[in-house]
């Protein structure tokens, strides 16, 4: 379920995303691309290539935990940049932090040669609506 979300989001496949799911992590893999280069003199990563990863991983952790309901919509997303991001793989891992009825608090860290050592980090509220029946 978690890797056909990814699968169907466009720009999830514009930037590659691979996701891996380990019972109940999930692990977005955001290959490198000369296209995610944001400021070639250093080079490093763009910060809206990492934002989305990011938040996309965070939407594919919810929809791993809560499979019934519909995409997870964000109501405020904050990213920190921690690092720049060097032209090799990210990765990525979220969980939910705090979850009620209706929104879900989710944090979100993406790394790339040290998980310890992450460039960027998210939270994020996600508004948590089930699907509708047929």
């Amino acid at each position: 379920m978690t890797a056909a979300l990814l699968d169907s989001l466009p720009y999830a496949q514009f930037l590659g995303l691979q996701t891996q799911v380990n019972g109940d992590e999930v692990t977005v893999t955001m290959p490198f691309d000369d296209k995610l280069i944001g400021n070639p003199l250093l080079p490093a990563l763009h910060g809206g290539s990492t934002a989305a990863l990011l938040e996309m991983t965070a939407m594919a952790q919810v929809s791993l935990t809560y499979p019934g309901l519909r995409l997870p919509r964000p109501i405020n997303v904050t990213v920190a940049y921690l690092r720049s991001g060097k032209p090799v793989d990210v990765f990525a891992r979220a969980r939910i932090n705090r979850a009620g009825r209706r929104v879900a608090y989710v944090i979100a860290e993406a790394w790339q040669e040290n998980h310890a050592q992450p460039i960027a980090s998210l939270t994020a509220h996600f508004l948590l609506d089930e699907a509708a029946s047929a």
